[in-house]
């Protein structure tokens, strides 16, 4: 192992007390010299490290910067010091063990052995890097050649480890391309001629175990191409820890697991998110949820969201906590959407250990987590992933189709089996390392289609001349028979907007395999609507009823996500007419909308508590809101929509079949009113749980003894008015409970004359 103690005068003079054993200059060819010194070597191991010769073995270490150097034999009666000869002024040092150094050993096995090293301020005692073999096994590189190593993120990187007693790390990376591959950081001095690495020719891959190092080391990789030009430093792709943005360096992860505590949750994730489950997602922003400075100067960061998020999202109901990317970014206004490290959380919040905290805590307080993750584009930072070994290695070479015009990243090349491994490897390593519950993918369209935001000449075709991309169509659905295989219980959600068939549809039948779709369509249609001055809403009626012609196409969440409440578009609230009483009135009848709808739910944050203002990730949640009635009577009712959402069997058990949705009212365009029945059982509620009426006053105008046909005769509990007082509403309604009367309607034998609020949603259910 590697110690460092003040320099001492020199080795001879300050070798302890040991012997000093002369040792004549090695040969080696003027070539191999140059190319060390120049950084250009090939083959490192070729020439430093342990040589076995005719009458003992030769050691070479090129130390540049080191004073002096001298070889320790670590055989079990040596006692001294073996000078090292200086070969070349810019350190190249060579020192010859005759066999009595070497223990009169006649094996071929290279003796063990510590390097002494006299530089300018310490003198310094480690094993040497090239004394050590290969390092990956002969399994590891045929896995990783073929592309299906799903655990890489184990593979490549850097790993603490002890290697014949050493602790120390070893590094291994992908970079088929280059001519030479180094490791530097502080421990070097950032010297890529201190730390060369050895090239796996077969799968590409460089690889170097430096002794003496630990956890939170800074470290990139130096790369020079195949013409020799040395490329800027290179963070590691597979790193598992970063420096905190701006700067860029990659960490020694630490090596010892997480002690998880949430066996039960993942013995049930599954069912909890299941298509017969409540499934209410709360998306999360983690860097400006909880403001730094907030909680009495204490900094954002995971324990402290841990602390305090978690008890926040089992109070209101939410099912899940839905995280914008966590992968780390060099661009904190990409919101993570532009990551770099697809494998490390971002180190703004925290390290890895306090991020699996938060989940561990949040599964033990009944929450699942849902990561946002992109594998559609990357940001062309010189640091990262962009033209890593001097070639096209993750992304396209040919612009039209490895540039994104959009985002101006770069877009992957799924139809390299090595980017794909990287990816797929990604995805399982939140999943099974974080217990991550769930991944959303992010712009799966912009995957699906080679012309997707590009215009003639700019895109190419497939093999079949169509504009579908069949690399894309392949890893998705290789995603999701891995991630079945890799992570039972985890699902995954497809942020898709276009009609792609299939995209929630088995791969055995053609699909992509996704659990769930994001519901693009009901949510830019009902938008648009609700944005409307309710006088202009009756020739706009369609809009909200359109989305249940295709309501069972596809599993779907209803997404109202940060999308929605960025560049310019607005609050929520915001974008709601009227005074300030009639938009609180219809943002709660809008959310009564979403949560009664066929399909899963999601809202960001601050949504709940009707947010003022656009969004901005370095400002604070507008938190004060909460003083004001009507923001906090906002926040009420959507506790209250979970609440019931999550008990009433009729509100999500059939969500995603069309037998548990029946229209009563929907056509009522010149008065904006709509009416429909929600189903918990297939039969039409025959168990008065099992069904429940929801009604819905598009205007502000209240509506007495408006008809309303029900299947189901006796007397109707209204269980959720969002006009109650308690909510900021005006308290129109029906006194908690109404008769069904014997009065035919809507094709049913009872109906109820109801008093319908303005801007109100009823939910109401037979009483036993």
């Amino acid at each position: 192992m590697s110690s460092a103690q003040p320099r001492s005068p020199s080795l001879p003079a300050g070798a302890e007390g040991r012997e000093v054993i002369q040792a004549p200059a090695s040969a080696m060819s003027q070539e191999d010299v140059r190319a060390l010194v120049e950084a250009r070597h090939p083959d490192p191991f070729a020439v430093l490290g342990p040589h076995r010769e005719a009458d003992g073995w030769t050691i070479r270490a090129f130390l540049p910067g080191a004073l002096n150097a001298a070889v320790e034999p670590s055989t079990a009666h040596e006692t001294s010091l073996v000078p090292m000869q200086r070969l070349h002024a810019d350190g190249l040092f060579a020192a010859r063990l005759p066999r009595a150094a070497d223990g009169g050993r006649t094996s071929p096995a290279a003796p063990r052995y510590r390097l002494h090293i006299d530089w300018q301020e310490a003198h310094q005692v480690t094993a040497d890097p090239y004394a050590f073999g290969l390092l990956l096994g002969e399994l590891d590189l045929h896995l990783l050649r073929e592309g299906r190593h799903w655990h890489i993120g184990d593979c490549l990187g850097a790993h603490i480890m002890t290697i014949d007693d050493v602790p120390g790390v070893r590094f291994a990376v992908w970079a088929p391309n280059a001519s030479r591959v180094s490791v530097v950081g502080d421990f070097n001095g950032w010297d890529g001629r201190r730390h060369p690495m050895r090239l796996r020719h077969d799968a590409g891959v460089w690889e170097l175990f430096i002794p003496g190092l630990a956890e939170h080391e800074r470290y990139k990789f130096e790369v020079r191409t195949a013409g020799g030009a040395v490329l800027p430093l290179k963070a590691d792709p597979m790193a598992r820890l970063t420096e905190p943005p701006p700067a860029t360096a990659s960490r020694v992860a630490p090596g010892a697991p997480f002690v998880w505590h949430d066996d039960a949750w993942l013995a049930e994730r599954a069912r909890r998110v299941a298509p017969h489950a409540p499934v209410s997602i709360y998306e999360v922003h983690a860097g400006s949820w909880l403001p730094a400075g907030d909680d009495g100067g204490r900094q954002a960061d995971w324990d402290t969201l841990a602390e305090r998020l978690i008890p926040y999202v089992r109070d209101m109901g939410f099912t899940h906590i839905e995280f914008l990317p966590v992968t780390e970014h060099p661009f904190a206004g990409s919101w993570g959407y532009q990551p770099l490290s697809l494998y490390a959380p971002t180190a703004r919040l925290g390290d890895p250990a306090a991020f699996a905290r938060l989940i561990d805590m949040a599964h033990r307080a009944g929450i699942g987590v849902i990561l946002d993750w992109v594998p559609a584009h990357f940001p062309s930072d010189v640091h990262g992933l962009a033209h890593f070994d001097g070639t096209a290695l993750y992304e396209h070479a040919d612009p039209r189709e490895g540039f994104h015009q959009d985002w101006k990243t770069s877009v992957y090349n799924l139809g390299r089996h090595e980017v794909v491994n990287f990816l797929i490897g990604s995805a399982l390593d939140w999943l099974r390392r974080f217990h991550a519950d769930g991944l959303r993918v992010d712009a799966v369209a912009s995957m699906l289609y080679r012309d997707y935001s590009r215009r003639p000449g700019e895109w190419v075709p497939n093999r079949y001349g169509g504009r579908e991309n069949l690399e894309a169509i392949a890893f998705l659905q290789a995603l999701s028979e891995r991630v079945a295989q890799e992570a039972p219980g985890a699902a995954l959600f497809a942020e898709e907007s276009t009609a792609w068939p299939g995209v929630s549809a088995p791969v055995s039948s053609g699909g992509l395999g996704f659990d769930y779709k994001w519901n693009m369509g009901w949510m830019n249609d009902t938008l648009r609507y609700i944005g409307r001055d309710p006088v202009y809403r009756r020739h706009h009626h369609d809009d909200l009823t359109f989305g249940l012609v295709y309501a069972f196409s596809e599993r779907f969440v209803l997404p109202l996500s940060h999308d929605e409440v960025v560049h310019g578009k607005g609050s929520l609230i915001g974008r709601m007419p009227g005074d300030a009483w009639q938009k609180h009135a219809n943002l709660r009848a809008y959310f009564g909308f979403q949560w009664t709808h066929p399909g899963k739910k999601l809202l960001f944050m601050g949504g709940e508590f009707a947010q003022p203002a656009e969004w901005n990730h370095d400002a604070p949640l507008a938190w004060s809101q909460l003083d004001d009635p009507a923001g906090r009577g906002v926040q009420r009712w959507v506790r209250d929509l979970n609440r019931c959402y999550r008990e009433l069997p009729a509100l999500h058990r059939l969500d995603t079949e069309s037998a548990g949705f029946a229209w009563v009212v929907g056509n009522d365009r010149d008065n904006s009113v709509l009416a429909y029945q929600r189903f918990g059982s297939p039969a039409g509620g025959a168990a008065h749980r099992d069904v429940c009426l929801v009604v819905i006053n598009f205007t502000p105008i209240p509506r007495h003894d408006y008809r309303v046909g029900v299947g189901v005769a006796g007397t109707w509990r209204e269980v959720l008015n969002s006009d109650a007082s308690c909510y900021g509403g005006s308290g129109v309604g029906n006194g908690g409970r109404i008769e069904a009367q014997h009065v035919p309607s809507h094709g049913h034998a009872a109906s109820l004359a109801l008093t319908l609020p303005p801007l109100g949603c009823l939910v109401l259910t037979p009483e036993k």
